[in-house]
């Protein structure tokens, strides 16, 4: 049952009644949200599930000052209004559709977002593909490109190679000259990673990744990595780095404390960085947006780098969709549909 509002216009979306496990989502009735200066309104068709929207939901992912608290951080559908004097110089009409990442509100049938962080539905793309887009491809192409520096010819070591960003990072690594290594927790994974492009796929639960990326590479080591799990692993990609080598963080599914050999790390000149994307300035976010137009929309349009999509849930299925996420059996993404 959708609890009902009155006396204002409203959208049906999911919330989080407390925190807790997949079962405190709910669907509701909100009010419509107004889209601010610089902002358009977007009615949703289909949002993306990704782990943030997981972590959120357990309450331990605080929301942005002035975000929703609606989750969910990409979706795609149709402008339906906005600030006029913005969307003209954005190359925007009303009634395109288009893709957004955003900052909150996602999982809702209208939802607010910055014009600079809204691109057009790449030609031939359902709603539901375009809506995987945004998460995965801001954040690969901000931490792999922008802080890995990943140029062709290097090596680069994912891991999780058949998460969402896994899949991402794969392809466009690929698209842009890399040589890739993958990391997947079975044989079966590992050959969803190969078909995907990469060049060597490693069972992480039956081989040493760091030694085998060594072997791999002849001993000279990979050139980035693009780590999701930090923990324990830090200190086995410091050994299997190249010189000069580069590791990105953007997750801590293994923990948020990490030992590494700082010798190592100085006699390989080496860069341990990361970052986080959901606070960041719309500004920069922007300017991401601005790159993924003009160096990978062109690709995506060319089917030569795709989403990866596992199943689609309507929306009222959210817990259905978290919980298969926190299963961890899926290759690719997981998405809702809104009616």
């Amino acid at each position: 049952m959708v609890e009902s509002l009155r006396d204002e216009p409203t959208m049906r979306a999911i919330e989080i009644a407390q925190p807790g496990g997949p079962e405190v989502l709910r669907l509701v009735e909100r009010p419509r949200p107004v889209a601010g200066t610089g902002e358009v309104l977007v009615r949703v068709t289909a949002s993306g599930v990704n782990r943030p929207d997981v972590l959120q939901r357990k309450g331990h992912y605080p929301v942005p000052a002035g975000a929703s608290d609606i989750p969910g951080l990409e979706i795609a559908g149709v402008i339906e209004g906005g600030d006029a004097a913005a969307l003209a110089p954005a190359g925007l009409r009303l009634g395109d559709r288009v893709c957004a990442l955003v900052a909150g509100g996602g999982y809702a049938e209208y939802c607010t977002a910055p014009v600079g962080q809204v691109l057009p539905v790449p030609a031939g793309f359902s709603d539901i593909e375009a809506a995987a887009l945004p998460e995965n491809f801001f954040t690969v192409w901000s931490n792999v490109f922008d802080r890995g520096r990943l140029a062709a010819g290097e090596w680069l070591l994912v891991q999780g190679g058949t998460s969402g960003i896994g899949v991402t990072a794969v392809q466009l690594g690929k698209a842009f000259g890399a040589r890739v290594i993958a990391t997947a927790g079975s044989a079966e994974k590992c050959a969803r990673c190969l078909a995907l492009g990469a060049d060597f796929a490693v069972d992480y639960r039956a081989e040493d990744f760091s030694a085998r990326a060594l072997e791999i590479t002849q001993g000279r080591g990979v050139d980035v990595v693009l780590d999701m799990v930090a923990g324990g692993y830090v200190a086995r990609e410091v050994a299997c780095l190249a010189d000069d080598g580069r590791i990105v963080l953007i997750a801590v599914q293994g923990g948020t404390q990490s030992q590494v050999d700082a010798g190592l790390v100085m006699r390989k000149r080496l860069t341990l960085t990361g970052s986080t994307l959901r606070a960041r300035p719309v500004a920069f976010k922007s300017a991401i947006a601005a790159a993924l137009r003009d160096k990978v929309w062109p690709l995506l349009e060319r089917r030569q780098v795709q989403p990866v999509i596992q199943q689609v849930f309507d929306a009222a299925q959210a817990a259905q969709a978290h919980a298969a996420m926190e299963e961890g059996r899926h290759v690719g993404k997981l998405m809702l549909r809104w009616a």
